[in-house]
C-alpha cells in the first residue's frame, strides 16, 4: 500500500495508507454508521463529492458484486476505513473493493484512526478535506484545499441524473433466492425525476404495483402536468439526490408549477427537501449530517418507533408545519422526518424506506404512495 496524506479544513495533517486509487481529491468529509453495505454506499448517487468515515472497523471482507450496486458507478470521492481486508470472502463477490474502487478513480483510506475523526466530525461538523497519494507537503495541501470549490457550490445533480429516459421494470432483489422477484402488474404509472435515484428505491416503487419511467432532472413542468391532466401518468416522484438543495434553482421553479397544479408528489431526503423549499421554507445544513443504517425515527401516526436509514446533511425548518404536517420525527434530535402537505396530494419523507443498506420496516411508505395516486 502507498502512502497517503489528508489536511483537514481546521487544520488537522494526517498520514495513513491508501488503496484504490492514486489521486488528489477534495471532497466533504461525513461519517457513516452503518454495520454493514459499503459498496452499496459508494455507489450512492447521494454522497457525490463526498469522502465517507466509516465508523465500522473492518471493511472490504465481502468483496463487491455488481447486483449490489445502487448506480452505474462509485460516486463518492473517497472512503475513510480503520482496517481494509483486501482478503475477502463471500461466494456473491466477483472482485475486491481495491479494484472496484480504482476502476471507479475513488480512493481508499485505510490504517488511520476513524474513531478520531468520527469524534472530531460530531463536534466540529463535518468539513472539507483534500487527500494524496502524491502530495505530502502539508502547506501545498492546504492551498489545494483553499483553492477549490466547497461542496455546496457544485451542481452534483448535473453529473448524477440521467442523460436520457428509461422504464425501470426491475422488482425488489429476493435475498432467499439471490434472483430478482417478477414485477407485478402496474396499478398505475408515475415519473421518477432523476436527482441521483437509488436502483432500490426503483425497485420498491415497482414492488408497489406502479410502473415506472425515470427522467433527466431538466424536466419541464408543463409536459409532466399535460401527460397528468391527459391520464398517462398518476404522479410524480422526486429522488434522492447530492448537494445543496438551494443550489436546484431550476428544478425548484419547475417544483413548484406541479404543486399549484396539485400533481400528486412524493419525494424521498433530497426530493423532501426541494418540496419544503418550493412551498417557500428554505432548508438549513445540519451539523454532520446524519449517515447510517441504525437512526430512530417515530410514526406519529401510529406512535412506533422505526430504525432507518439515513444520507442527508440539510433538513427542513420547523416552520414547515404551517402548510404540512409531520408524520416522522428524529428521535435523536427531534428534526423533521416526514412530511403530509396540508392542501396539495404530496407527502414526503427525509430517511430512505428502501434501506440497502439498512433495515427493511419504512418501506410500507412505498405502498402509502401508490394509495395516494390511486385516490
Amino acid at each position: 500500500m502507498k502512502k497517503a496524506w489528508i489536511y483537514l479544513e481546521n487544520g488537522t495533517y494526517l498520514e495513513a495508507k491508501s488503496f484504490g486509487a492514486d489521486d488528489t481529491s477534495v471532497g466533504e468529509l461525513v461519517f457513516n454508521t452503518s454495520l454493514s453495505g459499503y459498496q452499496e454506499v459508494m455507489s450512492d448517487p447521494s454522497y457525490a463529492g463526498q469522502f465517507v468515515t466509516f465508523t465500522m472497523p473492518e471493511i472490504g471482507n465481502v468483496g463487491v458484486n455488481q447486483q449490489d450496486m445502487e448506480s452505474s458507478s462509485a460516486h463518492a470521492k473517497g472512503m475513510l476505513v480503520r482496517k481494509y481486508q483486501p482478503r475477502y470472502s463471500s461466494f456473491r463477490a466477483e472482485e475486491s473493493l481495491d479494484s472496484f474502487l480504482k476502476k471507479y478513480n475513488v480512493m481508499g483510506i485505510c490504517d488511520i484512526d476513524t474513531r478520531y475523526i468520527t469524534k472530531m466530525l460530531r463536534d466540529e461538523g463535518a468539513m472539507m478535506m483534500v487527500a494524496s497519494t502524491k502530495v505530502s507537503d502539508k502547506e501545498e495541501l492546504k492551498k489545494i484545499l483553499e483553492s477549490s470549490p466547497r461542496i455546496e457550490d457544485v451542481n452534483y445533480i448535473e453529473q448524477v441524473s440521467t442523460k436520457k429516459a428509461y422504464k425501470h421494470t426491475n422488482a425488489t432483489y429476493a435475498e432467499d433466492r439471490f434472483e430478482y422477484k417478477e414485477a407485478p402488474t402496474p396499478e398505475a404509472n408515475v415519473v421518477v425525476i432523476d436527482f441521483g435515484v437509488k436502483r432500490n428505491i426503483l425497485n420498491n416503487i415497482v414492488e408497489s404495483k406502479i410502473g415506472v419511467e425515470v427522467i433527466p432532472n431538466d424536466f419541464k413542468a408543463s409536459d409532466l402536468i399535460e401527460r397528468y391532466n391527459k391520464k398517462e401518468i398518476d404522479g410524480v416522484f422526486l429522488s434522492n439526490g447530492p448537494g445543496d438543495p438551494l443550489v436546484l434553482k431550476k428544478e425548484q421553479e419547475e417544483i413548484k408549477k406541479l404543486i399549484a397544479a396539485k400533481v400528486p408528489m412524493f419525494g424521498i431526503c433530497l426530493g423532501h427537501q426541494l418540496l419544503s423549499i418550493s412551498h417557500g421554507y428554505e432548508t438549513y445544513k445540519l451539523k454532520f449530517g446524519h449517515h447510517g443504517g441504525n437512526h430512530p425515527v417515530k410514526n406519529c401516526n401510529t406512535g412506533l418507533v422505526e430504525i432507518t436509514a439515513q444520507n442527508h446533511n440539510y433538513n427542513v425548518p420547523d416552520n414547515i408545519t404551517e402548510v404540512a404536517d409531520i408524520t416522522h420525527l428524529n428521535l435523536f434530535d427531534n428534526t423533521i422526518e416526514g412530511l403530509k402537505y396540508k392542501d396539495a396530494p404530496i407527502f414526503s419523507v427525509q430517511h430512505h424506506p428502501e434501506s440497502s443498506p439498512g433495515p427493511k420496516e419504512s418501506r410500507y411508505i412505498f405502498d402509502q404512495f401508490l394509495s395516494l395516486i390511486k385516490r
